[in-house]
């Protein structure tokens, strides 16, 4: 009813259908962890290889991060979340980030800049100081009401960053080093994606840079520090030690840096060959543990000199082993940086293209295996498995890469690692427990708004209608089993899931099931001769 009514008259209101439709959530965002050329060491969401390259640094040989983030993009990979890891050298005698100090007129100051993140990328980077037109600069302090933080015209200049290698260059006008909007402290923190300041800021402005002296020259000729200034010697940074198990699990850090992340679906780890066993155990442990938390699947590269007697060394079991799959064996790969030698890599982001693929194309109830499963960009694998190798690996839950002639390599398996026939789980295989993962955040999103609502017949009955309406949308996509809905998923949330004390606790219980897809994994054909017209 309106709120008052005062006239006579007619009064029009709308009421609400109580339809509030359920979004389901993105099945193939692959966060993935290891060492890079340069780049934030904050989780950052990428869209392709392009972006990996120009934010990280692209394929680099010492680290396998950048060819698995190739092997996602070149298999049909959409979003991926990269958390780059860096190891500081345990003897504290190498700078992590490269350090630019810019002289000011009194020769005991300085403004001194510091790369915005690791490595040694930044040592290529050069600045140049000019001062601003004095009719530009009063028209800048008119406009930006600079003149309201005591600024004039003697307290702009102008900052212009270069790297040399790249060619990259930004340009940043009329800064200061007062406070003020245009502090030179705040515009780098916020436009910058080369410099930071560091510490205090001088009490004066850089001094100013002089023209090349010579046309034929560049103002950023290395060897003329009047024109523009680099990184000196003792000022360059290095690109980090090798990682080890405490780069990847040390808390609030690592992969605890994916906690920040709003959601990603499948998690990738391409180890450096040269990790133990033991530190292998421990990454992928704690990484099988943030999935089942994160409602993500972990994909499992198999360790250098795996054998199939080895899989309950690596600890990977109990409930969390549903939200993690094995694949076996390696990849081999032209690599560019090598003279397109070929090396072995590990599988994974390859693995997660595949899945990625297989979403966009199929749906998530598809297992990402198969025929039409191939993998792209490389030339073969480490083992060429045969039927009866297969089959010994396949009941332990293992996920086997095969090669077949004319369909190449391909994937050839689909169980997580609760997927040995000897534990007889219910989430046996992945395209059932990633459909599963799927409408728990979805329903886990999609019903936020339920919560603080009146707990009564009209609130279970919206429940029913919306959660309803979110799984006859994909028993019509053909995600379930059952020719009818309710041969396919039942919603019930009534007074039966919810009993008065349950209502005095605050509590609505909601109760979805559903008919899953399972993969036909052996097809069975039976073959018999007719005997013929027989007279009797």
């Amino acid at each position: 009813m309106p709120a008052l009514l005062t006239y006579p008259g007619v009064y029009v209101e709308e009421i609400s259908s109580g339809v509030r439709s359920i979004t389901g959530v993105a099945t193939s965002i692959t966060a993935f962890l290891g060492r890079a050329l340069k780049g934030p060491t904050e989780p950052t969401l990428i869209n392709s290889f392009s972006d990996f390259h120009r934010i990280f640094g692209g394929l680099w040989a010492l680290s396998p991060l950048g060819y698995a983030v190739n092997d996602f993009y070149l298999n049909g990979g959409g979003q991926a979340i990269i958390v780059r890891l860096y190891h500081p050298n345990d003897d504290h005698d190498k700078k992590t980030k490269a350090i630019i100090a810019v002289n000011c007129s009194q020769e005991s100051q300085s403004l001194q800049l510091e790369a915005a993140n690791e490595g040694s990328w930044a040592n290529s980077l050069k600045v140049r100081i000019t001062y601003p037109n004095e009719a530009v600069a009063k028209e800048t302090i008119k406009s930006q009401g600079l003149d309201k933080y005591s600024i004039t015209e003697t307290d702009l200049f102008n900052l212009t960053i270069r790297n040399i290698e790249t060619g990259e260059t930004e340009t940043f006008q009329n800064l200061t080093v007062k406070d003020s909007p245009r502090r030179v402290t705040e515009v780098l923190k916020n436009e910058s994606k080369l410099l930071r300041t560091t510490s205090d800021l001088p009490n004066e402005i850089p001094a100013k840079h002089a023209d090349a002296p010579d046309k034929n020259k560049s103002i950023w000729d290395e060897n003329n520090p009047e024109t523009s200034i680099g990184v000196v010697d003792a000022s360059k940074a290095f690109d980090g030690d090798d990682l080890d198990a405490s780069d990847y699990t040390k808390d609030s850090a690592g992969m605890d840096l994916l906690n920040k992340v709003d959601i990603f679906n499948l998690l990738c780890i391409p180890l450096e060959a040269s990790f133990s066993e033991k530190n292998y155990v421990a990454i992928y442990q704690k990484a099988m543990k943030l999935c089942a938390d994160r409602r993500a699947m972990l994909i499992v590269d198999p360790p250098n000199g795996f054998s199939a007697d080895k899989l309950g060394d690596l600890g990977l079991t109990g409930p969390a082993a549903r939200n993690a799959a094995f694949y076996f064996p390696r990849i081999v790969k032209e690599d560019p940086l090598r003279g397109r030698q070929q090396r072995i890599f590990a599988p994974s982001g390859a693995i997660a293209g595949v899945i990625a693929r297989t979403d966009s194309q199929r749906g998530v109830w598809k297992a990402p295996a198969g025929v039409d499963a191939a993998i792209s960009g490389i030339t073969g694998l480490e083992v060429n498995l045969n039927d009866a190798e297969n089959g010994s690996l396949n009941p332990l839950g293992i996920n086997c890469l095969r090669s077949f002639p004319v369909y190449g390599s391909i994937v050839w398996g689909a169980r997580t690692l609760r997927g040995s026939d000897q534990l007889g789980d219910e989430y046996k295989y992945i395209p059932v427990r990633r459909m599963a993962l799927y409408i728990e955040e979805s329903l886990f999103r999609g019903l936020k708004w339920v919560v603080f609502e009146p707990n009564n017949e009209s609130l279970w009955a919206q429940i029913r209608l919306n959660v309803g309406a979110f799984m006859h949308n994909l028993f019509r996509q053909g995600a379930f089993q059952g020719t009818t809905p309710q041969k396919a998923y039942f919603v019930k949330c009534d007074k039966e899931t919810t009993t008065q004390d349950d209502i005095n606790k605050g509590i609505v219980n909601v109760i979805v099931g559903f008919a899953p897809l399972k993969p036909a994994e052996f097809v069975v054909i039976k073959i018999q001769q007719m005997a013929g017209d027989i007279q009797v």
